[in-house]
């Protein structure tokens, strides 16, 4: 599970049955201090690929609850796209991202390496399975792994 601070989770929390009623997966939920100011950032993905009206729909429809519901108010409000490269750190992670192609590094070597390459093939709350570009399964331990990371070809 993410690392949240209080605040953060609060705003997880209250947003993320908001998001699944969208049609919207939040993954993460932040709330930082960056120079003089408080920023509060929600995450949100969707299979297929997020748009910048999926967060504009999205910001306009949790801004007036968070305001209703959040006991802090932060300076800054963003509705955002967790990137490409962000590191897959939960097990939705792995069940959004099944059939696509991902990069792991891990803790300490498995068939002879630490790095794997593969498609999802499957994923449950322990593991996730892997199918190598040779075809071979590979089942990894979410608890094995350092850093996965969705496979990216330029």
């Amino acid at each position: 599970m993410a690392k949240r601070s209080k605040i953060a989770q609060a705003a997880f929390d209250i947003a993320e049955p908001v998001a699944r009623e969208m049609g919207l997966d939040l993954v993460d939920a932040e709330y930082k201090k960056e120079g003089q100011s408080l920023f509060l950032r929600l995450f949100i993905d969707k299979q297929g690929g997020l748009g910048i009206d999926d967060c504009e729909n999205f910001s306009r429809t949790i801004d007036p609850i968070l305001d209703e519901k959040l006991s802090h108010d932060a300076d800054y409000f963003e509705v955002s796209s967790p990137g490409l490269t962000r590191p897959l750190s939960e097990p939705a992670d792995y069940r959004r991202y099944e059939g696509e192609k991902l990069d792991v590094s891990l803790f300490k070597e498995l068939n002879g390496t630490k790095n794997i390459t593969g498609i999802i093939a499957g994923s449950d709350e322990e593991k996730v399975t892997l199918t190598t570009e040779d075809g071979e399964s590979v089942e990894i331990s979410y608890q094995d792994i350092s850093k996965a990371v969705r496979h990216i070809d330029f």
